[in-house]
């Protein structure tokens, strides 16, 4: 089974290119971001004749998230993180396919800080910890992808001093992450390549994408049930450098079936 997200940073601006993905890779499951389209224009049928069902939660202009399913039907469990009945962005939503329970996010970038939005970005963090602890509570086999803005360490960037302001890169950002992680998540992209140096972001600035000037902030992180089934997690890296693509690549793992 291969799981993906990717953050599309626009799906009707990306469409051909999300389809494109969607035809040449076939994920199994899929976590998009970025959508940035309310639910009513959202592009669901062009999704649906590439083979994906899928539950939508959209936002006009900005946010937004979505889970795929490659023949299926995910069912919904969630939209929303418990917490702040006054935060009405769409960043998270939690559905059942495969057998799997997913949780898909689009964590807040916290940008410029300090200041208002890292806090919330920092509270969002403790919402989504305590919807986490109660999924591995369930000890459903359990999945959180998508973009977490957070460079987690050192070597998830090609050059540390260029975001050391950034509230991708602060020690409050890193801990929070971190937290998760104590809490019984693996992240499989750092357990597949455990020296770093792998990059699923890379700005339209700068030549950014010419001078590989990437990070890593769009994470999969796995139940101890799902963990123990990884074989094996990339970055759909070529895709980043086609045409009116986006400024994320999809980031991807495999698992073997639970009745291997």
């Amino acid at each position: 089974m291969k799981i993906a997200t990717y953050n599309v940073n626009g799906i009707k601006a990306r469409l051909p290119r999300l389809i494109e993905w969607l035809t040449e890779t076939q994920p199994d499951v899929v976590c998009l971001q970025e959508l940035k389209s309310s639910d009513e224009t959202l592009p669901i049928k062009d999704v649906e004749a590439a083979g994906y069902g899928g539950v939508w939660h959209g936002q006009k202009g900005f946010n937004g998230v979505a889970i795929l399913a490659r023949g299926a039907a995910p069912v919904e469990v969630q939209r929303g993180l418990e917490g702040d009945p006054e935060d009405v962005q769409s960043r998270y939503i939690e559905a059942d396919v495969f057998g799997i329970r997913v949780a898909g996010i689009y964590l807040p970038n916290g940008n410029p800080q300090p200041g208002p939005k890292f806090d919330y970005k920092l509270a969002w963090m403790e919402r989504l910890r305590k919807r986490a602890q109660a999924l591995l509570a369930e000890e459903v086999p359990a999945l959180i992808a998508g973009d977490f803005n957070v460079i987690p360490n050192d070597d998830d960037i090609y050059k540390p001093t260029a975001m050391a302001d950034d509230a991708l890169m602060q020690p409050e950002s890193r801990a929070a992450y971190r937290r998760l992680l104590g809490d019984g998540w693996t992240d499989a992209l750092r357990r597949r390549y455990p020296a770093g140096g792998v990059w699923t972001y890379w700005d339209y600035q700068a030549g950014a994408w010419q001078r590989d000037a990437g990070f890593r902030i769009d994470h999969l992180l796995l139940s101890p049930a799902l963990a123990d089934r990884l074989t094996d997690a990339g970055v759909d890296k070529d895709h980043r450098g086609r045409e009116k693509a986006s400024d994320h690549a999809a980031t991807w793992i495999r698992l073997h079936d639970h009745r291997d």
